[in-house]
């Protein structure tokens, strides 16, 4: 009697195949599990960098925003790569840094155009002191200069004076121990160009952060001078202003700002006490908060962040204002 395919005397050939078949779909289906939970793992790893690439671009942008624009256009650049291209790279992290660095040297090198065309005076983007923001790298204290509060509005507005490349070039290695002969690959100059760049931005900061009071002695006046601006007296608050105080106020053509700097300390002061009594009617709210160079003064109206005021002390005294009302650079100090 012969057997029939499937009878119990033994697997027929088509058994056998069939069997084959379902062994190599298996070993694929893991095979496939396993690329697809590496996969996972890889884009996880890759967005874990997220957080370094916003605070590394908000140092060289000023603005939360342009950070958001600049990582997410880096982002974009990593995953247009082919997938074997990515493979390739050894040091994803280190790629992505380099990538979101130029992307903000060309966006440094266009904002000068778009800052002729804002309204009023554009001021960098004030951080809370507990931001994500604000935590940086430790630097080094034999090669760098102490960089505790290097997303202040003091230190933002300094930056803004530097050329593109001496931005890039100075957060990089000052902030982030970026060795030069990597930003040179980011700016397209030599390490040792990197280096006089870095040295001349550094150099820069120095000069004009001479005098600058130390954290303990920048609190303590910012706490006189809201004492002082609450008196409603002249003279009180004219005393912890210095002589050539200079305010500046940043309201993006969205809400009422002076448009140009008020500079002295009787103007300064009168300027502030003729806010406080326009606005005295909107229940104004003042409270000092934690910012990464110390304290600011935070004014709120029915509970909602108005504007939030930072500082510049040396000698005892007030030398610069800047308050910040653009409601689009206001949105980390709500909640």
């Amino acid at each position: 009697m012969e057997t029939e395919p499937g009878d119990a005397h033994g697997p027929s050939e088509t058994d056998a195949a069939e069997g084959d078949v379902s062994e190599r779909t298996s070993a694929a289906a893991s095979t496939s599990a396993r690329e697809t939970d590496a996969s996972r793992l890889d884009a996880a790893a890759i967005d874990a960098e997220r957080a370094g690439l916003m605070r590394l671009a908000y140092r060289m942008l000023g603005t939360v925003a342009d950070a958001e624009d600049a990582v997410q256009e880096t982002y974009a650049r990593w995953y247009r790569l082919p997938a074997a291209d990515r493979d390739a790279i050894a040091n994803p992290a280190a790629w992505l840094t380099r990538a979101a660095s130029r992307v903000c040297l060309d966006h440094l090198g266009s904002a000068r155009a778009r800052r002729e065309r804002y309204v009023g005076e554009w001021l960098p983007e004030p951080v809370p002191g507990d931001s994500v923001l604000a935590s940086t790298p430790a630097p080094d204290p034999l090669d760098r200069v102490t960089l505790d509060d290097s997303v202040s509005t003091a230190l933002l507005v300094v930056l803004e004076s530097l050329s593109p490349a001496e931005r890039v070039a100075f957060v990089l290695h000052d902030v982030f121990a970026m060795p030069f002969a990597e930003i040179g690959e980011v700016v397209g100059r030599s390490p040792e160009a990197c280096r006089q760049l870095a040295s001349s931005a550094r150099r820069h900061v120095r000069e004009r952060r001479d005098g600058t009071a130390t954290r303990e002695q920048h609190d303590r006046v910012v706490q006189a001078f809201l004492a002082a601006a609450g008196t409603g007296d002249l003279a009180t608050l004219t005393a912890v202003l210095d002589p050539d105080v200079v305010l500046r106020a940043d309201g993006g053509g969205v809400v009422s700002a002076g448009r140009r700097p008020v500079v002295g300390a009787d103007r300064v002061a009168r300027y502030l006490l003729g806010l406080q009594e326009k606005r005295a009617g909107d229940g104004l709210e003042f409270d000092l908060r934690e910012g990464p160079g110390g304290l600011v003064l935070v004014v709120s109206v029915g509970g909602a962040v108005d504007s939030v005021i930072s500082t510049r002390v040396a000698g005892e005294r007030v030398t610069d204002l800047w308050i910040m009302r653009n409601p689009a650079k206001l949105g980390l100090w709500h909640g």
